[in-house]
C-alpha cells in the first residue's frame, strides 16, 4: 500500500518532501494534544510533530509546488481501540485545487489503495448540517446547547464534564454520527460550523461554513482536508482564540508557530491540503477490528 501510494503521487508529479519531527512550535488545536521532550544545550521544549502541515505549508510558501509526505506523528492522550500515540499520516497539498477537486483525489486514492480488496464505490458528500440532521437529529447549525445534550442522551450518551458548544459537537459527530457514515460506500462530511474552521478558509453563505472536509469509511474517519487559509491575520486570530479555549479547558499553553505565520505573510499560493491516517486505512484493508491489528508494534508492545 506504501508502494502504491507512492505511485500514485509519482504519476501525478507531487514531489515528495521530509520534515523534521521535532519543532520549537506546537499545534494550538484544542483537540489536538502534543507530545513534547527536551534537549540538551537548547533553551525550552521541543514538541513531536501531531501533522506535518506547518513546516509543509512553509515549502509551499518557498514555492515546492505540489507536495506530499508519508510520516510518522505523535499525538498525546491517542489510545484506544483506533487510536495510537504515534502512526503513520499520509500528507498532501494541491496547487489551485478547492476542498471539492481535492474531495475527488482523495477518493481516486482510496480506490487505488484498496482496489486489490475490494471494490470502492462512489463517494457521498454530505453537509455536516445534513449528517447531524440525519444521524443524530439535530441542526448543529440552529439547536441550543440544552439540544446538542439532550440528542446525545437520546442516543445513550450522557457527559458529566462542562462542555463548550464546539466540544458538545464533537461528542455527537465523534459517537453518534461518524460511526454511522461511509458503511455502505465511502462518505465525504463537508462545509463544517466556522467555528471549526481550524486552517480551512470559510464560505461566503448565511451561515459561513469552513471549505472543510473528513473522509468516513466503515464508520472510521479517514482524513480531514482543507481549502487552506492563506491570510496571515486571520490565521493568527484563530491561533490565539485556540488557546484562549485551551485555556478555559486547562489544557497546555504551546508557543504559536511565527515561522508558519511569516511564510504565510510572504505568501501562501491557492491550494487545498489533505491528512490521511494510513494506519486505519491498512486496518480497513484488512478488514481488522482494532488499528494495533495492523501495526508491527502498538504502544502497548512497542
Amino acid at each position: 500500500m506504501l508502494r502504491a501510494a507512492r505511485a500514485f503521487f509519482e504519476q501525478r508529479a507531487v514531489l515528495e518532501v521530509d520534515t523534521p519531527i521535532l519543532s520549537a512550535a506546537a499545534v494550538s488545536d484544542p483537540q489536538i494534544e502534543s507530545l513534547s521532550t527536551r534537549i540538551a544545550g537548547t533553551p525550552g521544549q521541543a514538541y513531536l510533530c501531531p501533522s506535518p502541515e506547518y513546516a509543509m505549508k512553509r515549502l509551499l510558501a518557498a514555492g515546492s509546488g505540489d507536495v506530499y509526505q508519508i510520516c510518522k506523528v505523535f499525538r498525546d492522550a491517542e489510545h484506544g481501540r483506533w487510536h495510537n500515540p504515534e502512526f503513520t499520516m499520509i500528507e498532501w497539498y494541491r496547487m489551485g485545487f478547492d476542498d471539492g477537486a481535492l474531495m475527488d483525489e482523495v477518493e481516486e486514492l482510496l480506490g487505488q489503495l484498496l482496489s486489490p480488496v475490494r471494490t470502492v464505490q462512489s463517494a457521498e458528500r454530505l453537509s455536516y448540517r445534513a449528517a447531524m440532521r440525519r444521524h443524530a437529529g439535530v441542526d448543529a447549525f440552529e439547536a441550543g446547547d440544552t439540544e446538542l445534550l439532550d440528542a446525545a442522551m437520546r442516543h445513550g450518551i450522557t457527559c458529566q464534564t462542562q462542555l463548550d458548544r464546539d466540544a458538545k459537537l464533537d461528542l455527537l459527530m465523534g459517537l453518534v454520527v461518524g460511526p454511522q457514515l461511509g458503511l455502505a460506500r465511502p462518505c465525504f462530511v463537508c462545509d463544517y460550523p466556522a467555528s471549526q474552521a481550524a486552517l480551512a478558509r470559510l464560505k461566503k453563505g448565511t451561515p459561513p461554513v469552513a471549505a472543510r472536509f473528513e473522509l468516513y469509511l466503515d464508520g472510521l474517519e479517514l482524513a480531514n482536508g482543507f481549502h487552506e487559509l492563506a491570510q496571515p491575520q486571520e490565521q493568527r486570530a484563530r491561533f490565539v482564540h485556540d488557546l484562549s479555549v485551551r485555556k478555559a479547558r486547562g489544557q497546555m499553553q504551546t508557543p504559536l508557530d511565527e515561522n508558519l505565520l511569516a511564510a504565510l505573510e510572504h505568501g501562501l499560493p491557492d491550494c487545498a491540503g489533505v491528512a490521511l491516517g494510513f494506519d486505519r486505512l491498512v486496518a480497513i484493508a484488512l478488514g481488522a477490528d482494532s488499528l494495533a491489528a495492523a501495526l508491527s508494534f502498538s504502544i502497548d508492545n512497542a
